[in-house]
C-alpha cells in the first residue's frame, strides 16, 4: 500500500501560526489534512477552515476528519485565489491565521493524469478540471514556439528550453501530443540524460503544470486577498517548494512591510532529520509574518 502524502515542516507551521483558543485559522491547501490536524490538536479550542480545489482529496478525507473534529472543522471546495469569495459565502469577515502549502503532493503526482513523467498517462496536468479547461496537451499542440519558450524559461527556468521546444515543434508537425510518454521521449531526444543531475523532463513538466493551473497567478491573488482578511496580530504562513513561489512570497512580505511584521528574516527549511524521513521536505521553504 502506498503511503499518504506527508505534510512538511509541521512543527514549524505550529510555531509560526501559533494557534490560540477561540481563534479561527484557514488552511487554504487542505490536501490530506496533515497541517489541519496538527493545528486542531495543538489548540483544542480553535477552529479551522480547510480549503482545497482538488475535490477528490476532499472526498477522500472529509468524513474521517468531520467525525474526529466535528464543528471545529469546516472544509470548503475552491481555489485559494478566490479566498475572499469563499469566506464571504460562509459569512466570515476575518480570521486569525492563514496557512498555504504551495507544493504539489506526491499523492497528486502519482494519481493525477499527466503530472508524473515516470508513468505514461494522458497529458492533462489539471489539478481541478472544474477550474481549468486548457490541458497540457492543448499547450503542447497549439501554443506558438515563442509562447512555449516563455513557459519553459519563466516557469521551468530550463536552460535547454530552445532545444526542447524545437523538438516539440518537430514532433507535433507529424502527430499530436496525447501522453506523458510522448513528451518524455521528445525531451530525452533533445537532452541526453547524462547532461543533467535530474531527469531531463523535470523542469519542462514543472513549467507546463504551472502554466496549466496558473499557479503563480493564484499565489499572487491569494496573498493580496488574504491580508485584508487577517485580524490584528493574525499570522500568514506560506510554504514554497521552488524559487518562483518563494520569490513571490518574499517580495510580497517585503512590499507590505508597513502592514506586516516579518517573522522569518530567512526562510525556514526542514531539519536533516525530517529530510531523512520525508525527502519531499528537502526543497521546502517557510516564510511567516504577523499583521501589525
Amino acid at each position: 500500500m502506498i503511503n499518504k502524502h506527508k505534510s512538511v515542516l509541521v512543527n514549524e507551521v505550529i510555531e509560526y501560526l501559533d494557534p490560540k483558543p477561540g481563534h479561527v485559522y484557514v488552511d487554504v491547501t487542505f490536501g490530506c489534512g496533515g497541517h489541519t490536524k496538527a493545528i486542531l490538536e495543538k489548540e483544542p479550542n480553535c477552529k479551522v477552515i480547510g480549503i482545497d480545489w482538488d475535490l477528490e482529496s476532499i472526498k477522500e478525507n472529509q468524513e474521517s476528519f468531520k467525525n474526529e473534529y466535528g464543528d471545529r472543522l469546516n472544509i470548503l471546495w475552491g481555489n485559494f485565489a478566490n479566498i475572499y469569495k469563499l469566506l464571504k459565502k460562509e459569512k466570515i469577515k476575518s480570521v486569525d491565521g492563514f496557512l498555504a502549502d504551495f507544493g504539489t503532493s506526491q499523492l497528486q503526482i502519482r494519481e493525477r493524469a499527466g503530472l508524473s513523467f515516470r508513468t505514461n498517462t494522458p497529458l492533462d496536468m489539471r489539478m481541478s478540471k472544474a477550474h481549468y479547461i486548457t490541458t497540457a496537451a492543448d499547450i503542447l499542440n497549439n501554443y506558438t514556439e515563442k509562447e512555449l519558450l516563455k513557459i519553459l524559461h519563466e516557469y521551468g527556468e530550463e536552460s535547454n528550453a530552445k532545444k526542447i521546444v524545437k523538438a516539440i515543434i518537430n514532433f507535433r508537425a507529424k502527430t499530436r501530443f496525447k501522453t506523458t510518454g510522448q513528451l518524455v521521449d521528445v525531451i530525452e531526444s533533445a537532452i541526453p540524460f547524462f547532461h543533467s543531475k535530474i531527469h531531463p523532463a523535470t523542469k519542462t513538466f514543472q513549467a507546463i503544470r504551472i502554466a496549466v493551473n496558473d499557479e503563480l497567478g493564484n499565489i499572487n491573488s491569494f496573498l493580496s486577498s488574504a491580508l485584508p482578511l487577517l485580524n490584528q496580530c493574525g499570522r500568514l504562513v506560506c510554504i514554497s517548494f521552488h524559487s518562483l513561489e518563494d520569490r513571490l512570497v518574499k517580495t510580497f512580505l517585503i512590499e507590505r512591510n508597513t502592514e506586516l511584521n516579518i517573522l522569518t528574516r530567512k526562510p525556514i527549511i526542514a531539519s536533516a532529520e525530517e529530510v531523512g524521513i520525508n525527502p519531499s521536505s528537502r526543497s521546502a521553504k517557510l516564510r511567516a509574518a504577523e499583521k501589525l
